[in-house]
């Protein structure tokens, strides 16, 4: 084995990081007032500036100017420097005239007025004083996202030496990281601001995956089983040792420290409440959480009661469904019969890939006749990476570089094969893949007359909307033909609906983690596996389910607008691409958006 000074040895003698080089701001254009260059001006540094402190983002995003490492996310100088960067852009923002902007700028000005203000008041101290001694969880947490982005399955380029020498940076900053969570958890226990039992027992469950796969198998490892014909064979025998000693010698021990920590100090001291209103402070975070995503001022109960009419009502479409498949029992009965008949069960990973390709071409011979603006990215269908595959949602989709270098992908959960259904198949591709995340995310990435901002930020209650919203297309994309394909569609619009009643029911209501479950099961054919997974999100990252629910109703409703409005002189396709051709807006600017879309269809005269 390789002592620590062996790696450092080995690492010192590769390649050194290729230096950032500035990206100039955009040039004018023909039309732009003085505003609309200060604006424009405004948006590239306020983006430049994010990259170099958040160079993960660029990782995503392809750029790879700043990713010899990672930000140190957990100290206060970080923390302290997001702060000063919101408020500035606040300020930098307040000097510009809106009235002297183009109607385009104006657009954009709104957004990012949105988004910096809601930034800013996030990194308010009353809310800090809780959010930053809860480091890690099992949704959100390092652990949970990084081990993929460094895998060569993930993010991460694997085209050049230089590349693989960024990667062991970042990777040496992954172990750092989770040392500096340890420090803050250990804070947070002084304070008596600490996480719930089982998040940490999740938590405990990956770091357990994690070192479960030792050297070779590593997660870590995966970049140097294969190399690109281009890198010299000295240079691979030097980066698999490289590799190697990094996974042995650092990455694992760190784990190692942190799966210990969890396991003896905190797991004793964790909380058995689960509600984030059984903190000091809590329920002025979950407020805050509720707008931050929803993109508007909901009180925790207006949300709730507006799940309550939501799920009622889906359960009277569900009933007529059970009717139509001719089950003779209950309502209930028939979530049963969904959860545990054989004939619903997928016997293979591959049956299921097999089943979401053939999805993907009844999509594709009829997206046509609702977009007529479709990215050019293209698309992978693949199963969720075994580490994280048990705490993972059924599906989820990880967006593509603008340049086409690396497609979107949609990931397909393998996990207790039994539980993912073939009648949720149809809706879930809706969602994830196509028209739903696929075609949202790459539209707004390719859109290069968009301010970086727009281009690759966005928010919650639109991204999720949008989603949420390209499962009611069915009709029109020739998918849920069948009773149980429907009850599917259902299944899924009642699961964002029971969000709204159980995510404020935990952290505003005081529900267990049991009464949540019950509730999901009780009103819905989830499987139990999925809707104990559903809950333990909701207890990780309080609000975000909040907003597929409010934004796909939103957007329904603007599309209810302006049908009523333009009669039939109303085209689906251009209301997608008026909702979509602007990267992710919040919800007011959006409806605003829209209203004005509405009267440019209109005839004059």
């Amino acid at each position: 084995m390789l002592p620590r000074s062996c790696f450092a040895l080995l690492l010192a003698g590769a390649a050194a990081p290729v230096l950032a080089q500035a990206v100039p701001p955009p040039a004018p254009v023909a039309g732009d007032s003085r505003a609309d260059v200060k604006l424009k001006r405004l948006f590239h540094d306020s983006d430049e500036a994010s990259l170099r402190r958040n160079p993960l983002s660029g990782v995503y995003r392809g750029d790879l100017r700043h990713v010899s490492g990672l930000a140190d996310i957990f100290s206060d100088a970080y923390m302290a420097a997001e702060r000063k960067a919101a408020a500035d852009d606040l300020t930098a923002l307040g000097r510009i005239d809106r009235s002297r902007l183009s109607r385009v700028d104006q657009l954009a000005y709104d957004v990012f007025r949105h988004q910096a203000d809601l930034t800013l008041r996030g990194w308010a101290p009353d809310l800090v004083a809780i959010s930053r001694l809860l480091p890690l969880d099992h949704f959100g947490g390092i652990q949970a996202y990084y081990p993929d982005v460094a895998s060569a399955e993930g993010a991460s380029p694997f085209r050049t030496v230089v590349d693989y020498e960024n990667n062991l940076r970042r990777n040496a900053d992954y172990a750092r990281l989770l040392d500096a969570a340890i420090v803050r958890f250990r804070q947070g226990m002084a304070a008596g601001i600490v996480q719930p039992k089982l998040v940490v027992q999740n938590m405990i469950g990956q770091f357990d995956n994690l070192i479960g796969q030792g050297v070779e198998g590593s997660s870590f490892y995966g970049p140097v089983k294969t190399f690109p014909a281009a890198i010299p064979a000295a240079e691979q025998a030097r980066l698999r040792t490289a590799y190697a000693a990094q996974v042995r010698d650092v990455i694992l021990p760190a784990e190692r420290r942190m799966r210990a920590f969890l396991a003896d100090t905190y797991l004793p001291a964790a909380r058995p409440t689960i509600g984030l209103s059984a903190l000091p402070g809590g329920d002025r975070l979950y407020a805050y959480l509720i707008e931050s995503n929803t993109t508007l001022p909901l009180k925790a109960e207006e949300v709730h009661q507006l799940g309550l009419s939501e799920v009622a009502r889906i359960l009277k479409e569900m009933e007529a469904q059970r009717q139509a498949a001719g089950f003779k029992g209950t309502l209930p009965a028939f979530f049963t019969y969904l959860r545990s008949d054989p004939r619903f069960a997928p016997k293979t990973p591959d049956e299921l890939r097999r089943a979401y390709e053939a999805i993907a071409a009844r999509v594709n011979a009829r997206i046509g006749t609702q977009f007529s603006l479709v990215p050019k990215t293209r698309l992978e269908i693949r199963p969720v990476p075994a580490f994280r595959e048990k705490t993972d949602a059924g599906g989820s989709y990880q967006g593509g570089t603008p340049d086409g270098s690396r497609p979107g992908v949609f990931y397909y959960n393998t996990y207790d094969l039994p539980s993912r259904y073939t009648w949720g198949t149809e809706t879930l591709y809706l969602h994830e893949a196509v028209p739903g995340h696929h075609f949202q995310i790459s539209l707004a990435q390719e859109n290069t007359a968009l301010p970086a901002f727009m281009r690759f930020g966005g928010n919650t209650a639109y991204v999720e909307g949008w989603a949420l919203y390209a499962e009611t297309l069915w009709p029109e994309l020739g998918l849920e033909t069948d009773p149980y394909q429907r009850m599917g569609g259902l299944s899924d619009e009642m699961l964002r609906a029971m969000r709204l009643v159980v995510d404020t029911g935990i952290h505003a209501k005081g529900w267990t983690r049991q009464q949540a479950i019950d509730y999901m099961l009780a009103n819905s054919p989830m499987s139990p596996t999925d809707a104990t997974a559903e809950v333990e999100r909701y207890i990780a990252i309080p609000g975000q389910a909040l907003a597929y629910k409010v934004g796909q109703l939103t957007i329904l409703r603007t599309k209810a607008k302006a049908r009523a409005a333009l009669g039939d002189r109303f085209d689906p396709r251009g209301f997608h691409a008026a909702v979509l051709d602007s990267g992710s807006l919040p919800m007011p600017v959006l409806e605003r958006k829209i209203d004005e879309w509405v009267a440019g269809q209109r005839p004059t005269g």
